[in-house]
Order: C-alpha cells, then structure tokens, then sequence
C-alpha cells in the first residue's frame, strides 16, 4: 500500500493477474468439444450420388442444404429448433418441416414405422433418406442421408449436430436400415 491508501503498482499487477485467470477458466468449455466436420473415409464415397427420384430432386436438395446447414449446432435431449439445440429426432423433424413441409412424430422409433420405401442396404441410400440405427436392440437413432457415404445426425448429449460416416466403425454396426419418405 502506499501512503495514500492505494494499492502499490506491483498490488495492482497482481490483481490484474489474478483477475484475468479468474476470467479465463470461467471462458473455457465444461464439455470436450467434438469435431463437427471430419474427413470422409467412407468406402462409400465413389459412388455416385443419387436423388430418390427425379420429381423430388429439388425437396431432395433442399433437405440437404438444411441438415448441412444445421452442422455445429448444439445437442439438447428434446430440443426441436436451432435455438434450442436438437436431438437426433427433433434435428430430422426440423429439416424436414422446413425443407419438404413433412411433419414426423417425435421419435426415431415412430419416425422408423412410417409409410415409406425401407432401404436396407448402404449402398442404395438416396440423398435425403431417413436413416435409422439400432442401438440395444431397438430403434434408438435417426439421421439424414446426405450422400457420398455421409449422414448428418445429433449424436450425444454435450455434443453438436455432425456430419458422420454411415460406414464408420460404429455406425456400420449399429445401421438398421433408411427410409425414403420423398418419392
């Protein structure tokens, strides 16, 4: 202290210091954040991308534009709006209320019992499908085709909406089948 009451230079310094820690851990994030964008290794990539059919090329697009769109944007169990954050069944509601005028029940489950063409295999995926996964024994998980072996999807809690291989180590295990709700 000086002899005024004030704080000596070297007091203030430290302050200073101590306030700008202080400052600094409450800026960092409570969760890892995960990549949101990763380079594709999919097996699935050289083949040719596919609209599910010729009239809905235009919806097709639209609904990928969307989900693409939505990538970084933060995980909430029930979320339905980017405002929000998403879950994997509130995230696919959204795009497709948005991009095709489609409303779809609040579960992937429900979402996995709709009318609409089952495409059981990867390689027959079109761009904009439903594609679900089981996890457990049942279906637990939903996202939406983009093509080139990619979907886009809201994975965990803590997490963002992400761009995903279909065909990665996990997913491929766990792939129940898609559905194609825009022929």
């Amino acid at each position: 202290m000086t002899a005024y009451g004030r704080p000596s230079s070297a007091t203030r310094l430290r302050l200073v210091l101590l306030g700008t820690a202080l400052l600094a851990g409450c800026a960092g994030s409570p969760h890892r954040r995960e990549p949101t964008f990763k380079a594709s290794h999919s097996s699935l990539s050289d083949l040719p991308a596919k609209a599910p059919s010729a009239a809905s090329a235009g919806t097709a697009n639209d609904v990928l534009f969307r989900a693409i769109a939505l990538v970084g944007t933060p995980y909430h169990w029930g979320g339905n709006t980017p405002d929000s954050g998403f879950d994997c069944s509130g995230l696919v509601d959204y795009i497709y209320r948005q991009a095709a005028d489609i409303l779809l029940p609040h579960s992937s489950r429900a979402m996995s019992e709709m009318d609409g063409r089952k495409v059981r295999r990867m390689t027959e995926l079109a761009s904009g499908d439903l594609v679900f996964f089981d996890i457990g024994g049942d279906i637990s998980h939903v996202g939406v085709y983009v093509g080139k072996g990619r979907f886009v999807h809201a994975p965990n809690s803590g997490g963002t909406v992400r761009l995903d291989d279909i065909d990665g180590p996990y997913w491929r295990d766990h792939f129940a089948f898609g559905k194609r709700l825009l022929d």
